[in-house]
């Protein structure tokens, strides 16, 4: 391990600590109902909301109901996201002019499922298949409604921590609403603006064709990225603009993206644990899940960096030096952007998996047996290292 590739690891997770308390005690006051510095520019459009969907804000509901609110609102999405995607070729925004070869009937419902479920496994190259539309109105309102959905159950959960003698944990609809308006909606915005300043693509044009320097031609794609990008890290989303995900320079271009990128991953996974002790009365219990979910953290992080950062065994058999030098990173390149490095991507590798995010800034399958062994770890652990 390199003495940069650890200050960048330790800073990542400073900064994380950083936010997750302040971030906690604005989610447990919204969930709560209580005023926000938010409120006098989002609540109307809370409200608005209400009286769209017919929704009383002041009304809550039994488990049952609230189950079968989630179930409803899934069939909904899935509906929805499916509908789109095989109908995208008489939809606007299609400058390449997919249609319904590329969206099958077998793929289109793999999608609608993975997307309403907040998987968003993807047996498809987005870049090549779905239209500008098919991804902002179906696959990025996912990321959003998906997301809150799941919040909404987390704070239903902490509900029923809290509360000892009520037939209510709340109401399912009020919940996902401030969920999106207050707190996705935001930090997706802020991200989206920041991402695009770093040069990831947000446009409507078609896809252009030029000449390589070897007198190829080869088509750039285009597309609004940076307002899907923002919204699949903060929602542990993680299903990518392009086929190749946040490696793709339109997705990931700079050092700056590709950190926010990964505090994103994490961001609202760690401030939920602090909401938890806030709602209970004991922030004691909050930090105390931190601290222990915190701990398997570093320790993945370090067990992966330290494995991808000596290198290949069978190549140094060969003589080949995979010590760091200022010229070159060392290590196990292989399946990395050379712009992000070691430590940056075992980092992203360790997050996305922790939190079933599912994004990457890597190809997890180059990496070494036991540098590979920790995102597998975090997989089959099923979201208890912050979870998503």
């Amino acid at each position: 391990m390199t003495q940069l590739g650890i200050f960048q690891i330790t800073f990542y997770c400073l900064v994380l600590l950083a936010l997750s308390k302040p971030l906690g005690i604005f989610m447990a006051r919204v969930f709560q109902g209580e005023r926000t510095f938010l409120h006098p520019f989002l609540r109307p459009l809370e409200r608005l909301a209400y009286r769209v969907g017919g929704i009383k804000e002041n009304a809550e509901q039994h488990w049952t109901q609230y189950t079968a609110s989630v179930l409803a609102f899934g069939l909904v999405c899935f509906l929805f996201t499916y509908l789109i995607q095989r109908l995208q070729g008489i939809l606007p925004l299609n400058p390449q002019g997919f249609g319904a070869a590329q969206t099958t009937p077998d793929l289109s419902f793999n999608t609608a499922v993975s997307f309403m479920t907040n998987t968003n496994w993807q047996a498809y190259g987005g870049e090549v298949t779905l239209s500008y539309f098919a991804q902002m109105a179906a696959l990025t309102v996912q990321n959003f409604v998906s997301a809150a959905a799941g919040i909404a159950v987390a704070i239903a959960l902490m509900r029923g921590f809290t509360r000892v003698q009520t037939n209510s944990i709340g109401n399912f609809w009020v919940d996902t609403v401030r969920a999106v308006v207050y707190l996705l909606l935001p930090l997706a915005l802020a991200g989206a603006l920041f991402l695009g300043a770093q040069g990831v693509i947000q446009n409507f044009s078609p896809y252009q064709q030029v000449t390589t320097l070897e007198g190829a031609v080869q088509v750039i794609p285009g597309g609004p990225a940076a307002s899907q990008i923002a919204i699949k890290q903060l929602g542990s989303n993680g299903g990518g603009f392009f086929n190749t995900n946040s490696t793709h320079p339109f997705e990931n271009p700079t050092s700056a993206s590709n950190f926010l990128e990964t505090l994103y991953i994490l961001l609202i996974p760690a401030g939920l644990l602090y909401t938890f002790g806030v709602m209970i009365s004991d922030r004691r219990q909050g930090w105390a899940l931190f601290t222990a979910v915190g701990l398997m953290f570093l320790i993945g992080v370090f067990i992966c960096y330290g494995a991808e950062q000596s290198g290949n065994p069978t190549l140094s058999k060969l003589g080949i030096t995979a010590q760091a030098t200022d010229s070159q990173s060392g290590g196990n390149m292989e399946g990395k952007e050379v712009r992000n490095g070691i430590a940056n991507s075992a980092l992203w590798a360790v997050a996305t998996t922790a939190a079933s995010n599912g994004s990457v800034n890597s190809m997890h399958d180059s990496y070494t047996p036991l540098g590979g062994l920790v995102p597998l770890f975090n997989i089959q652990t099923g979201e208890v290292i912050f979870g998503g």
